[in-house]
C-alpha cells in the first residue's frame, strides 16, 4: 500500500527505519541514514535532503523530481536506475564519489562544492550544468554532452574533447590542462 506524505519533516532516521513505499512531496529529510536502503519505486518531489547518508541505496525506478541534496553522502549511487522521466536534482557540499549518471538527461544540474571522484557521466546530457568548485578526479566523461557546461572553478577533471561535446563550455586556463591529458604533453607556466 502506497502512502502519501506532503510537507512533512523527517529527522534522524537510522538505517533500521525504512521509508514506506509512496509519494513524498515538499518533504524535508534531516540527518537521516538511508545507506544500503531500498528506495526503489519511491517518488520524491520538491524534497530536501540535508546531512543525510544515502550511500549504496537502491534507486530502481525512484523519482527524484526537483530534489535538493545538501551536505549529503551519496557514494556509489546508481542515479541511472532512477525513473529518467522524473529526474531533476541539485547537489551542494555532497560526496558523489563512485556514483553513476549513465545516459541520463540532467540538463542545468548544479554540482556545488562537491566531491565527484570516480563517478560516471558516460552518455549523459549535462547541457548548461554547473560544476562549481568540484573535485572530479578520475570521473568518466565519454560521449557526454557538456555544451555550455561550466567547469571554471572545478579541478582534477580529465576528458577527451574529441569524444565529448564541449561546444561553448567554460573552463579556466589552469583547467584546460585536463582537456589535453590524452596527448601526454608537458605544459609549463613560462
Amino acid at each position: 500500500m502506497r502512502i502519501f506524505e506532503e510537507g512533512k519533516t523527517f529527522e534522524n532516521l537510522g538505517p533500521d527505519n525504512h521509508l514506506s513505499l509512496g509519494d513524498y512531496e515538499i518533504c524535508i529529510f534531516n540527518n537521516c541514514d538511508f545507506s544500503n536502503s531500498d528506495l526503489s519505486d519511491i517518488n520524491f518531489s520538491e524534497c530536501t535532503f540535508t546531512g543525510c547518508n544515502l550511500s549504496l541505496a537502491k534507486l530502481l525506478n525512484t523519482s527524484l523530481k526537483d530534489v535538493r541534496f545538501t551536505g549529503c553522502k551519496l557514494m556509489g549511487l546508481h542515479f541511472d536506475d532512477c525513473n529518467s522521466l522524473l529526474t531533476g536534482f541539485c547537489f551542494r557540499d555532497c560526496n558523489l564519489s563512485l556514483s553513476s549518471f549513465y545516459n541520463l538527461k540532467i540538463r542545468k544540474t548544479s554540482f556545488i562544492n562537491s566531491k565527484i571522484t570516480e563517478a560516471d557521466f558516460t552518455e549523459t546530457d549535462l547541457t548548461e550544468s554547473v560544476f562549481d568548485n568540484c573535485d572530479l578526479q578520475k570521473t568518466t566523461f565519454f560521449n557526454t554532452n557538456l555544451e555550455k557546461a561550466d567547469f571554471r572553478t572545478s579541478f582534477n577533471y580529465s576528458f577527451d574533447p574529441e569524444v565529448n561535446n564541449i561546444k561553448k563550455a567554460k573552463f579556466s586556463l589552469s583547467g584546460v590542462r585536463g582537456l589535453l591529458d590524452k596527448y601526454d604533453i608537458e605544459i609549463s607556466h613560462d
